[in-house]
């Protein structure tokens, strides 16, 4: 499933992305696969004159039964936190949190870092998804602290391959953007 924005505001996400984000060239993948093309969203999600448009795409997709919202450091942190700060504007309550890679041993310990509590209706994010291990990995580890994912959303999905995935495990998956919105093929798998 793809959200769609208002088609302006769609228009103005991509052209920032691919303005800022796309990089052309050879690139290895986090997959150990090579590719032509690479997207660094945090390059767009970091941006003011972007932030707002990415958080306002998140926010029209998330339930409204969502009470937090966050994923695996670091593709989901400038995009759970900016998404959480917008809707406070609005009015609507989201916590924000990180997924840590591994466990702490010190302090309070575990993989949670931010405002997640038991019972949580969760939104898992992402800035870009190929494959979708780093989503469903951080599903598991909101499942694992007692709370609920009740969406996997990606600001883009360059993959094709996420949706079916998240299906697999019983999870609905959608994105901002995909890989065909900005020229290219899937790359998934």
């Amino acid at each position: 499933m793809t959200a769609r924005l208002p088609e302006t505001r769609f228009a103005r996400l991509r052209d920032h992305l691919l303005e800022h984000s796309v990089k052309r060239g050879e690139f290895t993948l986090k997959s150990g696969r090579t590719s032509t093309w690479f997207i660094d969203s945090k390059q767009t999600v970091c941006r003011p004159e972007a932030m707002v448009l990415v958080a306002e795409g998140i926010l029209s997709v998330v339930p409204d039964d969502a009470t937090a919202i966050g994923g695996l450091t670091m593709g989901a942190d400038p995009v759970a936190f900016v998404t959480a700060g917008v809707a406070a504007t609005k009015g609507r309550h989201l916590k924000a949190f990180s997924v840590r890679k591994e466990a702490k041993d010190h302090g309070a310990g575990g993989r949670i870092a931010g405002a997640l509590d038991p019972g949580d209706k969760v939104v898992v994010t992402e800035d870009t998804v190929t494959r979708g291990t780093s989503l469903l990995e951080a599903a598991h580890a909101v499942i694992e602290a007692g709370a609920e994912p009740v969406l996997l959303v990606a600001v883009v999905d360059r993959g094709g391959t996420c949706a079916a995935m998240a299906a697999a495990e019983g999870l609905e998956f959608t994105a901002l953007l995909t890989a065909p919105d900005l020229g290219f093929d899937y790359e998934g798998a």
